[in-house]
């Protein structure tokens, strides 16, 4: 559904971005992940048509946004960061606005709107106007109006910004459920939504990709992934540096093998330690690796690492 080639935007010497490519299928959550000034929203603004490229090529539903951008618009709904409303509008009035512009009319416009009014729960709030809302319905009135012709392809540039928890775990949801049968990108800097709503997640930083997989594949490439903790009384570093390289961690010691895809091996084999030694164990757990520390590694300089 969308395809991204090459892709680069520079603002005279700067290059925001440079030489981004991926695709994204339907039915696929792609989260795009990097520190402030990475490059994401300028990548989505050029997604969207906002922003034409500098050079490379974007195809949404196999048109070219450039080429044929009112073809590509069309399958896209998009909720911009710090996304503008009209505060004098009521909310239904709001919507119906944005139906109208996407071409719905009469029974099928109706219909549009009572669908994203029960998606984003706003029937409480139908009918006040947009300034007397509180930043959460507000944010969730922006996401409606996105959602309002059912798009195959949904550009959502930070959409849990500013919502409280409870809201945030609505919205994660939402997207997850979406993504079923949509192609879905969305920006976020909070790597626990990776988790809560990604099939897949892309890291940028300074305007190219540096990481590219699952969850799970992009925890695998944290130092620690597939590291064993174990805590027993009498372990002793020196019988569990046998297996492997071995740390203190907060009265326990971790281990990390050579081979990250030894780890089921490795805790056995602490375990089987543990028994010839005659020490109590108390825990034992196997690392997937951290997100943030994967995060971290890949996206600042060394100089600043801690």
């Amino acid at each position: 559904m969308i395809r991204i080639e090459n892709l680069v935007k520079a603002f005279g010497a700067k290059r925001a971005v440079d030489g981004v490519s991926f695709a994204v299928e339907r039915g696929e959550v792609l989260g795009f992940l990097g520190p402030n000034g990475a490059g994401k929203s300028t990548t989505m603004r050029m997604i969207t048509g906002f922003f034409p490229p500098t050079s490379g090529r974007v195809s949404v539903g196999g048109h070219d946004v450039t080429e044929s951008p009112l073809a590509a618009k069309r399958l896209i709904g998009y909720l911009p960061e710090a996304a503008p409303s009209y505060p004098e509008m009521t909310v239904h009035g709001f919507l119906a606005f944005a139906a109208a512009m996407r071409g719905l009319a009469g029974e099928a416009r109706r219909k549009a709107i009572g669908r994203v009014v029960e998606l984003c729960f706003l029937g409480s709030v139908l009918h006040q106007s947009i300034d007397t809302l509180s930043k959460g319905y507000r944010h969730r009135t922006c996401l409606a109006q996105a959602l309002i012709h059912d798009p195959d392809v949904l550009i959502l540039d930070e959409p849990t910004d500013g919502l409280d928890p409870n809201q945030k775990h609505e919205v994660r949801n939402l997207i997850r459920e979406l993504g079923r049968t949509k192609a879905v990108v969305f920006s976020t800097h909070i790597l626990e939504e990776v988790d809560a709503a990604c099939s897949r997640a892309i890291i940028i930083d300074r305007g190219r990709i540096v990481a590219n997989g699952t969850p799970a594949e992009l925890r695998a490439m944290s130092a620690h992934a597939g590291a064993v903790t174990v805590h027993a009384a009498g372990a002793s570093a020196e019988k569990l540096a046998a297996l492997g390289r071995v740390e203190p961690v907060n009265g326990a010691f971790r281990i990390t093998p050579a081979d990250k895809g030894a780890s089921g091996q490795l805790a056995l084999a602490v375990v089987a330690l543990a028994q010839r030694e005659g020490w109590k164990l108390d825990a034992l757990r196997t690392e997937e690796g951290q997100l943030d520390e994967v995060f971290r590694s890949i996206t600042l300089p060394d100089t600043v690492k801690k």
